[in-house]
């Protein structure tokens, strides 16, 4: 599935395509959707969360001298609007690598911030800090969090080592294979063991670690974990154990 597709195909429709199928699954005991477009919403608490925007990625390239088409940041937020449109959440969390570099909020230009504006309006916005952008956002809307703990649940950037019982990360993209009719396909998932739970990265020009990545090694109960991967207009779980290598 190419992001920068989808986000050219919905373009001005506000509450995405119609007829997605998401998925209910629950971490921590507290319900959860995983959405088609890679947000993850918890309808009691009214949050919705995405992780790794990493909005202005072709203009931090383009600081350093290599050119990549500068589409992302416009894409990104097409898709985020979308998803917003779809579940219109109290609270929206962001999990670290809002922006690909220190300053990319501070040079984001004015209609992209006023995209954003416009998006926050009238509910609570939460910046994780990541790695990519640990000093926070300048002049946007919301505040700047190193994690966050709310009914149970912790939200963070990166995921601690070891079982997280509650925990919510991003950072690693995970991303699975499974093999359909002599094709391997691959796509970038929700994964969880019922315990924690790791976020795809929501921003169109991110790639993907597999689920099978040393990185991953000690996060999960490996019996236990589902990926939730990202279709066009719909999820697709497997078990772990069912995951082409």
């Amino acid at each position: 599935m190419n992001r920068l597709a989808l986000a050219r195909d919905m373009y001005g429709q506000e509450n995405g395509s119609t007829g997605a199928k998401a998925v209910e699954t629950a971490v921590h005991g507290v319900a959860a959707v995983c959405d088609p477009l890679g947000g993850l919403y918890l309808p009691d608490a009214g949050i919705l969360v995405v992780s790794d925007l990493h909005l202005e990625k072709g203009a931090a390239f383009a600081r350093r001298g290599m050119m990549l088409p500068p589409y992302d940041t416009l894409a990104t937020l097409t898709v985020l609007s979308a998803v917003i449109g779809r579940y219109d959440p109290k609270i929206v969390v962001s999990l670290g690598d809002n922006f690909h570099d220190r300053v990319g909020s501070q040079h984001l230009p004015d209609e992209f911030r006023s995209r954003i504006v416009g998006m926050a309006r009238g509910r609570e916005w939460v910046w994780i800090n990541g790695n990519h952008d640990p000093d926070g956002t300048v002049d946007l809307p919301g505040h700047s969090v190193d994690e966050m703990h709310y009914g149970g649940l912790t939200f963070r950037h990166e995921p601690k080592a070891g079982l997280q019982a509650g925990e919510i990360a991003g950072h690693l993209h995970p991303s699975a294979t499974v093999r359909r009719r002599e094709k391997s396909v691959r796509r970038p998932c929700f994964a969880t063991d019922g315990a924690r739970l790791l976020m795809p990265a929501f921003g169109v020009m991110t790639g993907g670690l597999d689920l099978r990545h040393k990185a991953m090694t000690g996060l999960f109960a490996r019996e236990s974990l589902i990926a939730h991967l990202l279709g066009r207009d719909r999820i697709y779980s497997v078990r772990f154990g069912n995951l082409s290598a």
